[in-house]
Formats: C-alpha cells, sequence, structure tokens
C-alpha cells in the first residue's frame, strides 16, 4: 500500500509543470490607428478587458517594441487601447500583444491536487501509526 502512495506522489511530481518562460503572448492583428490609440479583433480571448497592459510590435524587425498600450474597453471582441508610449508610430503593419494573466493560486489543479494528495498521505500514515 506505502509503495503504490510513493509511486503516485513520484509521478505527480514529475508531471510537466510550465515555466514562467514558456507563457506565450497573444497576438491580435491591428485593425485601427489613430493619434493615441490602438483597436483590434480579440474574439477568442474572454480575458482581455479594460486595464489590460500590452505592447505593439512590429514582425517585420523581429518583434521589436513599437508602443505600450492599456485596454480602454473592449465590445463585442472589438478592443480600443490607449498608447501610454511609443518608440516609434503605430501601424496596422504591426502587432498588439498581451500576456494572459496567470491563475489564482486558488484555482489551479494543482493545488487541489496537492491538497488531496497531501490529504490522502496523511489518513493513510495516520492509520497505520495507530
Amino acid at each position: 500500500m506505502k509503495a503504490r502512495v510513493v509511486v503516485l506522489a513520484g509521478a505527480v511530481m514529475l508531471a510537466p509543470w510550465v515555466a514562467e518562460a514558456q507563457r506565450a503572448a497573444s497576438r491580435f492583428e491591428i485593425t485601427a490607428v489613430t493619434d493615441s490609440t490602438v483597436s483590434f479583433r480579440a474574439a477568442g480571448s474572454p480575458w482581455l478587458r479594460a486595464g489590460t497592459l500590452g505592447v505593439a510590435v512590429d514582425p517585420r524587425r523581429r518583434d521589436q517594441l513599437v508602443a505600450r498600450f492599456r485596454v480602454l474597453s473592449v465590445s463585442d471582441g472589438l478592443v480600443t487601447a490607449l498608447i501610454t508610449g511609443q518608440t516609434t508610430d503605430v501601424s496596422i503593419d504591426h502587432v498588439a500583444t498581451a500576456v494572459e494573466p496567470e491563475t489564482p493560486w486558488y484555482r489551479r489543479k494543482s493545488f487541489w491536487l496537492g491538497l488531496l494528495l497531501g490529504g490522502a498521505l496523511g489518513a493513510v500514515g495516520g492509520s497505520a501509526a495507530s
């Protein structure tokens, strides 16, 4: 019985986890540019909301930074963002990028799996000690 628990615990610890460096930014095609705002479509990104920070990059120049922006509004998948700083003028040839915010610790599967595994190991250890 104890061997099964040890094997299960080892398998869980060896499960692949996503490293911070592996979190990729989502890319969006810029559809309109004004003096101080950019607009782009983000239909498949429900996490994108007002206040989200992002950057515009030039894909033709190895994603060179063009501008930073803060999302002002999202309406029917159309995002409007305020340009907060720029190195060059933004155009529709550039791409908007934003990173999906991290899930809070209490909503992660790893937390709940660890809680259950810890409880099971504690129950097995407690019953074996008595």
